[in-house]
């Protein structure tokens, strides 16, 4: 069936499923008002370049931690994870476990060695024992590409998420949402810096967990609190379909479909670790101490919300069934928020979808700054002006970046429509994982790691990502492609990391092996004592 012959059943159930679009307009605008006002007040402290990029170091483990949060549950983790749950049980419930095992990479192995070796962004990290502007230039280019992919999901979540509030399932309608979300957000973080879009973040991951917490308890205490009932009803509801309950609806086809689960696996286990917008938000403590308690503390609320996302999803297979998700506009994202209009009305839906639209503020202006610090610290600051430059010319020149990359996200969100947001974020862990990752830890832990293994691993990892999406099923070739009418599918797994992850190992590895220049061996024990003492961390953070 195409998009045009689900329009009329798209608007029937907009009609009737999603409650009053001025009521979710009006909460929504509430949130956007009262963010604007802790915005503000928080942009009457960004002085200097500490303060615009790292929030002044001035945030609590707690604090950072829930801000993490706010930064790591995003559209994707609400909207897509609960619509991919409802639909392909089990196998949907897969994103979310290994979203959450991410994190353990990133506490026992980066973490507290990123705080204490880098400064702003994570090039800080790479480049200081290799030479600067190969390695700057090469970290930039893979932050960009992987914000700029993150942004994709968001803005796509925006555009599916407001068609099934307002009822609007034209494509020209939903583009005029996702400019509007970008225009909300370039505002954010031109006014708020890193200290404004935190608080947002904090607010934002309150809102949520609470949000889903109340709405899992709904649901179990319509189900005496029995889980085997509710997953029970979700099977009837699918027409009886058992493999719901088990591995395998999703990816137990065959052979391909297999391999594209271990390669998602892979993405999403070892992307977390190799996320800019992430790694930056280690530098927003006093300490490594607080980077550590950062991380605890998400991991815990990470953790929680994961596990209200299986019954949130099960209940909406439950309650709703899959035919009613996949008609509604927004398609397999509209699940959390017509679950939430089927069990408390428009006042539910609306506080639910405010909270939805506040997590795609929140996540998109934290990868927006992340971004921008990134091109004017490492590639404006470090390469262009080689270091003669002020931290007020170097701020100046972040807040056109985000300006630019504001409207690029706009443009590849309005043609990412359609697609399932976690499975968008997934192919950005993908590419994270591949670019950033392997160099991330060959610094960290390989002496004698040089700076042609690294651009090898940096360019090789991006590029072989960026290629094999391009001619893989998500590009061309099925309906929910990005492009379903043309096929140039070379590439037969939807997710590249299960060869663009080795990949990126293996060129590390071999470039420096290659490389007979080395590097200084002094500024490697320097950077190997700092990463794991923290000793001139806080001398090397100031200045």
């Amino acid at each position: 069936m195409t998009a045009t012959h689900l329009a009329p059943l798209a608007a029937t159930a907009a009609q009737s499923s999603v409650g009053n679009p001025w009521v979710n307009i009006t909460i929504f605008g509430l949130f956007v008002a009262v963010t604007l006002v802790v915005v503000l007040r928080a942009s009457k402290n960004n002085k200097t370049a500490a303060d615009y990029y790292a929030g002044g170091r001035s945030f609590s483990g707690g604090q950072n931690g829930t801000a993490i949060a706010g930064d790591y549950l995003s559209a994707a983790s609400f909207l897509g994870i609960v619509g991919a749950i409802a639909i392909n049980g089990y196998d949907g419930f897969l994103y979310s476990i290994g979203f959450l095992v991410a994190w353990l990479v990133a506490l026992l192995l980066v973490a507290e060695l990123l705080r204490n070796t880098g400064k702003f962004t994570m090039a800080d990290v790479l480049s200081f024992r290799l030479r600067q502007k190969p390695v700057r230039i090469a970290a930039a280019i893979t932050t960009l590409a992987v914000c700029l992919f993150y942004l994709l999901a968001q803005m796509a979540g925006a555009g599916g998420l407001v068609s099934l509030l307002l009822g609007i399932d034209d494509r020209m309608g939903q583009s005029l949402v996702i400019v509007v979300v970008g225009a909300l957000m370039i505002m954010y973080v031109l006014i708020g810096g890193m200290k404004g879009t935190t608080w947002v973040q904090i607010i934002k991951a309150c809102l949520l967990i609470a949000g889903a917490f109340i709405m899992t308890v709904w649901v179990l205490g319509m189900y005496g609190f029995n889980l085997s009932a509710l997953m029970g009803d979700a099977v009837a509801a699918a027409g009886g379909n058992e493999d719901l309950l088990k591995p395998g609806l999703k990816y137990g086809e065959n052979i391909t479909t297999k391999m594209d689960f271990i390669s998602l696996a892979l993405a999403l286990v070892l992307g977390t670790a190799g996320l800019p917008h992430v790694l930056m938000r280690f530098y927003t403590v006093p300490t490594a101490k607080e980077a550590r308690r950062s991380v605890v503390w998400a991991i815990w609320l990470i953790g929680a919300f994961y596990l209200f996302t299986l019954v949130l999803g099960y209940g909406a297979g439950a309650l709703l069934g899959p035919d009613r998700i996949l008609e509604a506009p927004g398609g397999v994202n509209s699940a959390a928020p017509l679950l939430a209009f089927e069990l408390g009305g428009s006042l539910l839906l609306g506080v639910i979808a405010a909270v939805a639209f506040a997590t795609i503020l929140a996540v998109v202006a934290g990868l927006t700054i992340t971004a921008a610090a990134s091109f004017s610290h490492d590639v404006y600051a470090n390469v262009i002006a080689k270091g003669k430059t002020t931290p007020e010319q170097e701020v100046k020149v972040a807040r056109r970046t985000v300006v630019v990359i504001g409207v690029l996200s706009i443009l590849g969100g309005i043609g990412a429509q359609g697609q399932n947001v976690a499975f968008l974020v997934a192919l950005a862990f993908a590419v994270a994982a591949s670019a950033n990752l392997p160099t991330i830890l060959y610094s960290l832990f390989w002496r004698r790691f040089t700076t042609r293994g690294a651009v090898w691993s940096m360019y090789g990892g991006l590029g072989s990502a960026l290629v094999l999406i391009v001619f893989s099923p998500v590009m061309s070739g099925a309906e929910t492609s990005m492009i379903p009418s043309a096929d140039f599918v070379l590439f037969p797994l939807s997710n590249p990391g299960l060869v663009s992850i080795p990949l990126a190992f293996l060129l590390g590895w071999l470039g420096s092996k290659l490389d007979k220049d080395g590097e200084d061996s002094r500024v490697q024990a320097e950077m190997e004592v700092r990463s794991l003492t923290g000793v001139g961390a806080e001398k090397a953070v100031d200045h």
